[in-house]
């Protein structure tokens, strides 16, 4: 290679956002093949049993792109959703009934898809192809759609980009059909899983909280575990702790927060990291050994591969996004959203019920998407603090929607009953930093109560039962008075 062929600089691989945009290929016949839908149709006239498999791939008639072939497939679901056989007299008398025979070509064409087919055996290979096709013409409309949205000057970017993502998700969810297991599959499946589980290969990552791990076996991939509780229960604090303890074990932790800023988040890891009290960080009291604490602390945690997003106002299709190039680059392991409320619907215009249960159903699509769990926070209504004596928190009470119920596999709240008294009732109670993490609803195992100290100051939860009075003074002591709990 000659010096002047070496110093030739690359071509950049950057699209040239300057030039105009070709459109010339919409121009063309969209991408069809109408041997293959010929091929569907003439399998179904000659083995109607086969319908069972071809609806498993093709679901509606405008995958077909021959305007009569979308006639006569409509009619054979018909006749299957009557509980008619497939036979070609009675497709003949139903298109005569609806004035469609001499639209499709008559007694000729029904013959002629019939003889195209000597052997009916490769029909769902077929529909494949023509779902394939029908794929691409929907991507070619949606796409058309956006850019025609994007030349209109009052298309919003942020709204732009919401719709694309959505559209393109919903192709995405279309393109899965449906799979199912034989019992020998599923059942060696099971074996493999509870060999690994023996070898203490589980798939769920714990939280490093003893007595939760013991109850529900660690965060599940596949689940939605929604944490709940009203204002300053902690926990956000909670949330992060678990978040801090994933990511110390070089797990890849993605906490979502549309409330707090990372900068907030940030201190809060580090107190609680450092047992260092808030108040002194904020009003710069920190003495010269503290400081040392804090710089040690913001460097250990700074190599942990925790990533934080506090971009406002999220939608569902945003956070997937960054959740999916995660999960594709660093192994993603855990996503935690703080909070439910907070995500913007993708229609603020149905009723707040109706928003709520779409984005609680989505969350747990993703989370069977990603194969991880899904933490996501959730406010109480102002039931809770209305009850009188009886203020444990109930599943009820989650706010604005009864769908979170329904679509979380676990669902926990986080109780402080100091909260509802004076801090001198607190103390004659015993209940003074006491804590409880109520696991009211566990689709796969028992509920319980499970005992945590929290430490307001520090922004930290810890299990009652690892540590007895005097370790948790030694241990945790050292940068605040002893507390009796």
């Amino acid at each position: 290679m000659s010096e002047g062929e070496k110093r030739k600089p690359k071509k950049s691989r950057k699209p040239n956002l300057s030039a105009p945009v070709d459109l010339s290929v919409l121009e063309k016949a969209p991408p069809h093949d109408l041997d293959a839908e010929r091929a569907v149709l003439g399998a179904l006239l000659r083995q109607p049993e086969l319908c069972d498999d071809v609806v498993m791939v093709l679901r509606d008639a405008d995958d077909f792109y021959h305007d009569a072939h979308q006639r006569i497939f409509s009619h054979m679901m018909k006749m299957r959703s009557d509980n008619s056989k497939i036979d070609i007299l009675l497709l003949v008398n139903n298109l005569k009934t609806t004035d469609e025979l001499d639209l499709i070509g008559g007694h000729a064409y029904l013959g002629d898809l019939m003889d195209s087919v000597p052997v009916s055996v490769h029909a769902v290979h077929y529909a494949k192809i023509v779902k394939e096709k029908a794929t691409l013409r929907k991507l070619i409309h949606t796409g058309s759609e956006i850019v025609r949205d994007a030349y209109a000057p009052e298309t919003q970017t942020k709204e732009l980009l919401n719709k694309a993502a959505s559209e393109m998700n919903l192709l995405c969810e279309v393109q899965t059909t449906n799979q199912v297991t034989d019992m020998e599959t599923l059942m060696a499946d099971v074996a493999t899983h509870m060999d690994r589980k023996l070898q203490g290969l589980v798939d769920g990552v714990k939280t490093g909280f003893v007595d939760l791990d013991n109850l529900i076996g660690g965060l599940h991939p596949n689940e939605l575990i929604i944490l709940a509780a009203r204002p300053s229960m902690g926990k956000t604090a909670l949330a992060l702790n678990i978040a801090e303890n994933i990511a110390l074990e070089k797990k890849t932790v993605l906490f979502v927060s549309l409330e707090m800023a990372k900068l907030e988040l940030a201190m809060r890891l580090i107190c609680s990291r450092t047992k260092l009290s808030s108040h002194k960080i904020r009003r710069n009291l920190l003495s010269k050994e503290e400081i040392g604490y804090f710089l040690d602390a913001a460097n250990e945690l700074g190599n942990v591969p925790m990533y934080i997003d506090d971009t406002p106002s999220r939608s569902i299709a945003e956070i997937a996004a960054v959740a999916r190039r995660l999960k594709r680059q660093q192994d993603l392991q855990l996503l935690i959203i703080d909070y439910i409320g907070l995500i913007r619907p993708e229609n603020s215009d149905e009723p707040r019920q109706e928003q709520v249960a779409k984005i609680a159903r989505q969350l747990k699509l993703l989370a069977r998407e990603l194969h991880l769990p899904v933490l996501c926070l959730s406010q109480l209504n102002r039931q809770a603090d209305t009850r009188g004596k009886d203020e444990r928190p109930r599943l009820s009470q989650l706010r604005e929607s009864g769908a979170i119920e329904q679509d979380a596999d676990v669902v926990m709240f986080v109780h402080r009953e100091e909260m509802y008294m004076s801090h001198e009732q607190a103390a004659e109670n015993d209940l003074v930093n006491k804590a409880e993490l109520i696991v009211a609803k566990q689709r796969n195992g028992a509920t319980d109560d499970v005992d945590l100290i929290f430490r307001k100051e520090w922004t930290r939860f810890y299990s009652t039962s690892e540590h007895t009075e005097q370790e948790y003074v030694e241990t945790f002591g050292g940068n605040a008075e002893k507390t009796q709990f």
